[in-house]
């Protein structure tokens, strides 16, 4: 549905929600319909003056009556709780076969980053028909990724990983905007997805700088950050190995045991003290405050390409093979370069 009211939906996850809010609206303007139908009936027939029966009700009406219109009501508001709590749950498991990207906010900007390295400010490029799924944080406050034409709004928070996707249906740029207040410049914290099909978005992906992807910049940052020191196959250190390990359960010293996840490497690279695996001592020292957000990301890729397989240089002691002198990989638009749809304005630092 497209009008002045509605925004044509643009995901298949829009088309459920739209359904969901109908059958509300709908639902509601009965049930308003309906007691203001009473409401006027009994205003005018039982008026001052009327010649209209009064006295107690009938038996029938006073109790049973009564009892199931109120169990009617409950197995309606049953209904929808179900039939609206299960459309939502099943949206957030994305497919196997989803993109990974990964959304980074800060005041006020987004930092996009697809799983290849390429990055962007305030957009993000998409192939239509194709599942994507969102790895999002924040860097400092609270922040809301909100697409309208997608019906998709979920929280980015500081300190932690929240996940969405969605699969866009069809083509053009639609309007990113940030739904919670983050500061003073939170009305110009926007954005855009540009959707394109298959092949315009192979030849985008291909045109933007080459470099690591995120798994390969993760692998030299293991290095260059010294985990490799304690972690790498040939370290005489008694600490945890990574290949194979995502995805596992752990057993924790605590006795819990924990799935080794996007949000326990983190947690463990912050407050390593957290949750420590038994069998280990807890000697790792906290990187909050060396590594940035984005650094994290790329370290958990790494980690989570180890246990895909993922081909990558590798020394023969399993630990990355990082060429002295490579260069970084320039990004496809940096904070404080104009962007491409607006040469007028600057992305704010």
């Amino acid at each position: 549905m497209s009008s002045e009211l509605f925004l044509a939906a643009a995901s298949t996850q829009a088309g459920s929600t739209d359904r969901i809010f109908f059958v509300l609206v709908a639902l509601a303007g009965l049930i308003i319909l309906f007691v203001t139908a009473l409401v006027t009936i009994f205003a005018i027939r039982f008026r001052r003056g009327s010649r209209a029966k009064r006295g107690e009700l009938p038996r029938i009406i006073s109790r049973e009556f009564e009892l199931g219109w109120t169990a009617a009501t409950l197995f309606v508001f049953l209904f929808l709780f179900w039939w609206a709590g299960s459309t939502q749950l099943s949206a957030l498991v994305p497919p196997k076969s989803a993109l990974e990207m990964h959304v980074v906010a800060k005041q006020w900007m987004w930092k996009t980053q697809h799983a290849n390295g390429a990055r962007e400010i305030n957009e993000l490029h998409v192939p239509i028909d194709t599942p994507v799924r969102l790895v999002m944080t924040s860097q400092d406050v609270i922040h809301s990724f909100f697409i309208p034409a997608f019906r998709l709004k979920k929280d980015v928070l500081p300190g932690r990983y929240t996940e969405t996707w969605f699969t866009p249906t069809k083509l053009g740029a639609f309007h990113l905007f940030c739904a919670e207040y983050c500061g003073t410049n939170h009305s110009r914290m926007l954005g855009r997805i540009v959707v394109m099909t298959q092949s315009d978005y192979t030849r985008w992906l291909a045109a933007q700088p080459e470099g690591d992807d995120l798994a390969r910049s993760g692998a030299a940052l293991f290095v260059a950050a010294g985990c490799a020191g304690c972690h790498a196959p040939s370290s005489r250190v008694h600490a945890p190995r990574f290949a194979g390990i995502y995805g596992r359960e752990a057993q924790l010293a605590s006795g819990k045991r924990t799935v080794v996840d996007d949000a326990y490497i983190r947690n463990s690279i912050l407050q390593p003290r957290r949750d420590i695996v038994a069998g280990y001592e807890p000697i790792m020292p906290s990187f909050a405050g060396i590594l940035s957000d984005g650094d994290v990301m790329a370290l958990t890729s790494y980690i989570r390409s180890l246990a895909a397989g993922a081909t990558g240089r590798k020394g023969a002691a399993g630990t990355p093979n990082v060429l002295s002198g490579t260069p970084e990989r320039s990004l496809a638009v940096s904070p404080g370069d104009v962007l491409p749809r607006d040469r007028s304005e600057r992305a704010p630092q």
